[in-house]
C-alpha cells in the first residue's frame, strides 16, 4: 500500500511561514547589544514610538493613494468597456501607460513637475512632499485598478447584457445595477494585492523627501552613529510591514477561493 499524504492544517503551515520572522524577530536584540551606545533591545524600545510614527504615515500614504486610485481607476475600467471608441482608446491609453511605468519615476515626475504652493483667486494652496508622494503613488494604482475593473466587467457572460438588453434597461441601468454588483466581488481580491502591492511599495516617497519610517530610520542610524543598529532598525520595519500586509495576503487568497476566482 502506498503512503497516505496528509494535507497539513493551517496552523502548521502558518508556523512554518513565520518562522523565519520569529528568528529575525530573536535576532534583533543580540545584534543590537553589540551597539556602543544602548545595551540590547533597550535601544529599539527608544525608538519605537518614533519609528512606528513613521510607520503610520506609510500607512496614511498607501489608504490615500489607494483611495483617490480606486475612484480613478473604476472610471478608467468603466471607460475601457464603453461603446463609444474614442472613449474606450482614451481610457486603455491612459491605463496602459500609468500601469507600465515605473513607480519610482512617476514619483520623481510629479515631484520635479507639480510647484511647491498654486495660486488660486487669492488663496495659497500648499504642495508638500506627502501630497506629491501620495499622487505620484496614486497613478500606478488607478492603472492597476482600471485592469481590475475591466477585467471584472468583462468577466461575466455577454448573456447578462442581452438578457438585460431584452428587458429595455440602458447600458447604464445595466452596468449599475446587475453588472457591477456581481463584478465587484471579482474585483476585491485582485483589488485588495494591488493595495498589498500599494503598501511595499510606499516606502519609495522617502527619495522624495517624505519623512516616512525609512527616512526616521536613517535618522535613528545618524543619531545613534553605529552601524551595529542597521539589521536591528531595518528588521524592526520589515516586521511591521510583513504584519501589516500578510493578513492582507491571506483574507486575499480567502475571497478568492470563496469566490472561485483563479
Amino acid at each position: 500500500m502506498g503512503t497516505r499524504m496528509t494535507k497539513p492544517d493551517f496552523s502548521t503551515i502558518l508556523r512554518w511561514r513565520l518562522a523565519p520572522i520569529t528568528l529575525l524577530a530573536l535576532a534583533l536584540p543580540q545584534s543590537a547589544s553589540a551597539s556602543g551606545t544602548e545595551p540590547g533591545i533597550s535601544a529599539l524600545i527608544k525608538w519605537l514610538p518614533l519609528l512606528l510614527q513613521g510607520f503610520a504615515v506609510d500607512v496614511g500614504i498607501s489608504v490615500a493613494a489607494m483611495a483617490i486610485g480606486t475612484v480613478l481607476g473604476a472610471l478608467l475600467g468603466i471607460g475601457q468597456v464603453s461603446q463609444i471608441a474614442l472613449v474606450r482608446t482614451l481610457a486603455d491609453w491612459i491605463t496602459q501607460f500609468f500601469r507600465n511605468a515605473p513607480w519610482l519615476v512617476l514619483l520623481f515626475f510629479c515631484v520635479l513637475l507639480l510647484p511647491y504652493q498654486i495660486q488660486f483667486f487669492g488663496w495659497t494652496i500648499p504642495f508638500p512632499a506627502w501630497v506629491k508622494g501620495i499622487i505620484g503613488l496614486m497613478l500606478p494604482v488607478m492603472g492597476n485598478v482600471s485592469e481590475v475593473v475591466r477585467g471584472g466587467i468583462q468577466s461575466l457572460p455577454s448573456g447578462q447584457w442581452e438578457a438585460a438588453n431584452a428587458l429595455a434597461f440602458s447600458r447604464g441601468q445595466t452596468l449599475r445595477m446587475i453588472i457591477l454588483p456581481q463584478a465587484i466581488k471579482r474585483m476585491v481580491p485582485p483589488w485588495m494585492n494591488v493595495y498589498a502591492v500599494l503598501m511595499m511599495a510606499t516606502p519609495l516617497v522617502s527619495i522624495v523627501g517624505v519623512e516616512d519610517s525609512v527616512t526616521v530610520a536613517r535618522a535613528v542610524l545618524s543619531a545613534e552613529n553605529s552601524t551595529a543598529l542597521l539589521m536591528p532598525v531595518y528588521g524592526l520595519l520589515l516586521i511591521l510591514f510583513f504584519a501589516y500586509c500578510y493578513p492582507i495576503a491571506r483574507w486575499t487568497r480567502r475571497l478568492e477561493k470563496r469566490y472561485a476566482i483563479a
